[in-house]
């Protein structure tokens, strides 16, 4: 465990030793608020168009649908494209750097190495994802909110996170270059993400194979406030999947050092 702590620490200083994760969470923050702010107004619009309507019917709109639920949605997007920019030096940078033969003969195991940078990585995610969600905290003062939804929708995005930051781990295992590293993972992040969209094409075990490895199949209920056990299993294992095949390729490279 001594070894685990001693690489997050590491990780932790050269994230906020450096600009990478201002930056980052700069963007997404900004980004985040940008989209909040749009559902806000739009939502305000439609309230007070509905309300000079005077229909006879009357239509209840619902702040987690209009404002909440397209949040998180948002952000399981935005983040595909951040996350790759946290992985991408967590191995690249250190074959760069010269260090990467150090730590692979050094008496740390991979596994070791791999659970630290993952958890530093983790850990930033959720330090980002904590603030963004204060926009929700500011909107529970003016509106009132079925907290249902909000926490699924929460847990949603915890979950994902682990998720995508397992392939970014993978994809900066696989070179040295930092770029190439980010592209990678954001490549394979969106293979996963648009095959929902190709399963419509398929038939038969096609289809249902598809319908599996789709992020968003699995993420759609949980934003909409539906929690079920098989989709929390699945971006367990899936995070579980990505993190074993980054030791497999840890291990070979100890193995040729």
């Amino acid at each position: 465990m001594g070894n685990v702590m001693a690489i997050f620490g590491k990780e932790m200083r050269s994230y906020f030793g450096s600009p990478i994760a201002y930056v980052m969470a700069g963007v997404f923050l900004l980004f985040s608020g940008f989209v909040f702010r749009n559902q806000l107004l739009e939502f305000h619009d439609m309230t007070v168009y509905l309300k000079l309507a005077e229909r006879e019917e009357k239509i209840l709109l619902n702040v987690n649908t209009e404002v909440v639920t397209p949040f998180f949605e948002f952000q399981t997007f935005i983040w595909m494209i951040v996350i790759p920019m946290l992985t991408m030096r967590l191995y690249a940078e250190e074959k760069r750097g010269g260090t990467y033969e150090l730590l692979m003969t050094s008496p740390i195991t991979s596994a070791q190495i791999l659970i630290g940078k993952f958890l530093a990585c983790y850990v930033l995610y959720l330090l980002i994802e904590a603030m963004a969600f204060g926009y929700i905290g500011v909107l529970s003062m003016h509106a009132q909110l079925d907290w249902g939804p909000v926490f699924s929708g929460a847990l949603a995005v915890v979950l994902i996170g682990a998720t995508f930051i397992s392939v970014g781990i993978l994809a900066s295992s696989l070179t040295e270059n930092q770029i190439i590293a980010a592209v990678l993972s954001f490549f394979f992040l969106i293979l996963l993400w648009i095959i929902d969209w190709a399963a419509r094409f398929a038939s038969d075990i096609f289809f249902v194979i598809l319908k599996f490895l789709s992020l968003i199949e699995h993420t759609r209920d949980m934003i909409h406030g539906v929690v079920d056990t098989h989709d929390v299993v699945f971006f367990i294992s899936a995070a579980t999947f990505f993190l074993f095949l980054t030791h497999m390729v840890l291990e070979s490279h100890r193995w040729r050092a």
